[in-house]
């Protein structure tokens, strides 16, 4: 297997050929945080690094598995993805019941586009919200105007959402799905991570902590309703932190 990831997908599909026997390659930017890469070669993945800036990582992952004969797991864009990690918003479903609000982060919008399939199913008229980083509001930006937009190498501490764009199947399953998409600045995002952190005891990388960001700054109206938030991730890089806590102070 191959796969283009720098986070949760790079060690799924590094664990799943680990427990499978079978070689498993990981394109994955070489200013990853250490944390990440260092999970994924620990489930035996071979890393091949590429720049953010000037590589094309969904190029160098259909090269591979060509000339290696590999099967390319893409990180959102494939209907089997969605539908799995929009298991998180079943589960959620499952445990809590009804909700009127789910806030959900948001990269390529694979996680997004599964929680509100899960949503629409088993929560009929749950409004389901996507997260972005403000650096990186492509989504947000193709939501309102109906058309893809893209953004390159976005500068925010959200290194899971960093993609260009949504995919040719999740945005059109997000313009279908989705009730509304929403921004948060990096300040914000590390504020409501640390609060995870210190007061619920959850250690939630940034990108994790958008929805919950989100919730905080009350984005979008929440009083008196029934809120869900989706984290995502734990990857996260101590040696960071010391800069984290600074960013987030006013």
């Amino acid at each position: 297997m191959v796969a283009y990831s720098s986070g949760n997908h790079a060690q799924a599909v590094a664990l799943a050929g680990q427990i499978l026997d079978i070689p498993r390659v990981i394109v994955m930017p070489a200013d990853a945080p250490a944390v990440k890469r260092a999970a994924a070669e620990g489930y035996g993945a071979e890393i091949v690094a590429y720049d953010r800036e000037h590589d094309d990582r969904e190029a160098i992952g259909r090269r591979l598995s060509q000339e290696r004969g590999l099967t390319l797991v893409p990180p959102y864009d494939h209907p089997d993805v969605i539908a799995g990690q929009g298991t998180a918003a079943r589960e959620l479903f499952d445990e809590a019941g009804r909700l009127d609000v789910l806030f959900v982060p948001c990269g390529g919008g694979g996680l997004l586009a599964g929680s509100a399939l899960s949503a629409e199913a088993m929560s009929p008229g749950c409004a389901v919200v996507g997260v972005e980083p403000a650096a990186g509001d492509d989504a947000m930006r193709s939501f309102r105007t109906k058309q893809l937009q893209t953004v390159k190498n976005p500068q925010t501490v959200a290194d899971g959402a960093r993609t260009a764009s949504l995919g040719s199947l999740t945005f059109p399953l997000v313009l279908q799905h989705v009730a509304d998409m929403t921004a948060v600045d990096d300040r914000a995002l590390l504020a409501a991570m640390f609060y995870l952190w210190e007061r619920l005891k959850l250690i939630v990388e940034p990108t994790g902590a958008l929805g919950a960001a989100a919730a905080f700054e009350r984005k979008i109206p929440i009083a008196g309703r029934r809120v869900g938030v989706i984290l995502t991730g734990g990857n996260v890089d101590l040696t960071q932190v010391a800069g984290w806590l600074s960013a987030s102070r006013p």
